[in-house]
């Protein structure tokens, strides 16, 4: 008796599952999207590789006059090419910004090969 109702059961079970497997639905999912949203997302990559969304760290090298910046990021350039230099205006200087790093220890050791041109150069977190 025991054996039988344990046979019932595992049939009952195996017949749950072969019925349920049996009126599965497929289906297909079709997703219409605005035709914007692929130019967005080409705006927001062109905006984070310029450093425009990113919150990380910068070297400055030089804080002062146009000319005097100019002439800072010339020899900037002459010497190293591993960090593209920027020259930003906060009124009334413009300071001399590298690099476009992303957490303090990249900083810390370009600054490192840096100072031995620029002595006075430092690790900042511009603020926006």
């Amino acid at each position: 008796m025991k054996n039988t109702l344990l046979k019932l059961t595992f049939l009952g079970f195996f017949g749950m599952l072969i019925q349920a497997t049996s009126f599965a639905q497929s289906g297909s999912v079709s997703i219409n999207q605005d035709n914007r949203i692929s130019e967005l997302l080409s705006i927001k990559s062109k905006m984070a590789s310029n450093n425009e969304l990113n919150d990380r760290y910068k070297i400055q090298l030089f804080y002062g006059s146009i000319t005097e910046a100019n002439s800072i990021q010339s020899r900037y350039r002459s010497k190293y090419d591993n960090w593209e230099p920027s020259i930003v205006y906060e009124s009334p200087n413009y300071k001399v910004w590298i690099g476009n790093f992303r957490n303090r220890l990249e900083a810390d050791r370009a600054l490192l090969q840096i100072q031995k041109t620029f002595p006075n150069a430092f690790v900042m977190k511009p603020e926006r």
